[in-house]
This record gives C-alpha cells, structure tokens and sequence, in this order.
C-alpha cells in the first residue's frame, strides 16, 4: 500500500467583512487562538466549540504556529476594530443616561 502525502490548506475562510472563520462554521480564528494560548488542547476546543472538526482545530493551530506574526497582527487589528466600534456605540448610545433613565422608571413604577 502507498500513501501519498500533499498538503491541504488551512480550513480558514475569509468573510465578506474580513473576519477569519474556521471551516464551516461561525467560529472565529480569534477565538480558537485565544482559547489554544490559554492552554487548552484540539480536542478540548473541539468540546467547547462541538461545530468544529478536530481535524480543522489542529490544522487551524498548525497555520498559527506557523504564521504566528501575520496572525498576532491580523488580531491587534481585530481587537482595535472592536475597540472602535465599541467607542462609536458608547458615543452614540451612553450607557450612564440609559442606565439612568431605566432607574427613574423603576422608581415611577415602585412609587405607584
């Protein structure tokens, strides 16, 4: 019997909005990076995340390994795209005068 070696590519997708997902789910390459820098292992992913194949987790963790510094990058960028819109939203939709106005009504309410 003969095994042929070739080289598969890693199950990463680009979204239309330029978000890393793995294989064909909605889990994200930040997340699966995340949870492996935390000490988890393929298959303790795999558990958390049971939409993902084990053959993809390893695979998507071997592109990391060797693509660190592309990816740490592709993930400061996330991270600082998040930041901004979480600043924008926070502009647009203060969290204080909704939380106070939610308290002024809980009071009007108790009162009656």
């Amino acid at each position: 019997m003969v095994i042929s070696i070739a080289a598969e590519p890693a199950p990463l997708k680009i979204t239309a909005d330029h978000v890393v997902r793995v294989g064909k789910t909605r889990v994200t390459l930040d997340t699966v990076v995340a949870v492996f820098k935390q000490g988890a292992t393929a298959e303790e992913i795999v558990y958390r995340y049971p939409s993902l194949k084990l053959a993809d987790v390893y695979a998507t963790i071997a592109f990391y390994l060797n693509h660190q510094q592309e990816v740490e990058t592709y993930l400061q960028q996330r991270q600082q795209q998040a930041q901004e819109v979480r600043t924008m939203n926070q502009a647009k939709f203060d969290p204080q005068g909704l939380r106070d106005r939610l308290l002024a009504r809980q009071a009007e309410r108790e009162v009656c």
